[in-house]
């Protein structure tokens, strides 16, 4: 990773990761992860190399987000703050699960599928009201947002944990529990978990620096490329419909799946 070639490739691979990050809230470490796996990383080194551009990559698509008002700030404190400790404990079991890696690849590769599948269902519409006293096909209001901080406090460990054993940033998590287990508005859930997944990046990569697990000649030009990328993903994200927006979600998220997971079978094989 030392010439002018190889050092652009990463920042447009940044690029891209930023552009993922911004418009779905997951981190974007799903695409540079495996992206720098076949750079040559080792398979640790893909996990914490990715960390530091995490952190660039959310305060730019928060920005973002911020200005459309879309981000719960009492949900991001209590799942900010309860994910820090736990991305830490996360981290540190890398050094101890055996596999070399390899196992922690593969199990991004199943959450990836579980968020993807979780997405693309469909969402049941609004039910109507069949009593005589109202006007028939009057709708029922949807449910509203339940995020007691009990609720926020159990996503953020959950999340800061996958955080540090994944290096993903824990939005994989974040996005759907935010939306299923949370009931809140999907835009409103990108933009909280890609608040939260900058949060949660600090403790895992400082881990993982001390662990020697972050190779920087792939973690500056990620961190480049992700600022400008994280901007225009935001941007694709607060103007697409919330139905279009889920289908591309889940479609991505999916693809990225079926990649990880056959990349790291090969390897395994081989």
């Amino acid at each position: 990773m030392s010439n002018p070639g190889q050092f652009l490739v990463v920042v447009l691979v940044g690029v891209a990761t930023g552009i993922l990050s911004g418009m779905f809230g997951v981190g974007g470490a799903i695409i540079s992860t495996p992206a720098i796996r076949a750079l040559g990383a080792t398979p640790l080194q893909a996990v914490g190399s990715t960390l530091p551009s995490v952190i660039p990559s959310s305060i730019s698509g928060t920005i973002r987000y911020a200005r459309e008002g879309l981000i719960r700030w009492d949900v991001f404190r209590w799942t900010a703050a309860c994910g820090v400790a736990a991305a830490v404990g996360g981290a540190l079991l890398t050094d101890v699960i055996p596999g070399n890696g390899h196992p922690l690849m593969l199990a991004t590769a199943a959450l990836l599928a579980f968020t993807s599948f979780r997405l693309a269902r469909p969402q049941r519409a609004p039910a109507t009201i069949t009593d005589p006293d109202y006007h028939p096909g009057t709708v029922v209001a949807a449910p509203a947002a339940r995020t007691q901080a009990w609720r926020c406090a159990t996503v953020g460990v959950a999340a800061g944990t996958l955080s540090g054993l994944l290096g993903i940033g824990g939005g994989l998590f974040m996005v759907p529990a935010f939306t299923s287990w949370l009931r809140m508005p999907l835009k409103s859930a990108v933009g909280t978990s890609l608040a939260c997944v900058g949060v949660l990046a600090v403790p895992s990569m400082v881990t993982h620096a001390l662990l020697g697990h972050i190779d920087w000649s792939y973690a500056i030009p990620l961190s480049i490329g992700v600022i400008p990328g994280a901007q225009i993903g935001a941007h694709l994200a607060i103007r697409a419909t919330e139905r279009a927006l889920r289908v591309a979600v889940a479609t991505v998220l999916g693809l990225i799946a079926i990649v990880y997971f056959t990349g790291e079978l090969l390897a395994l094989v081989h």
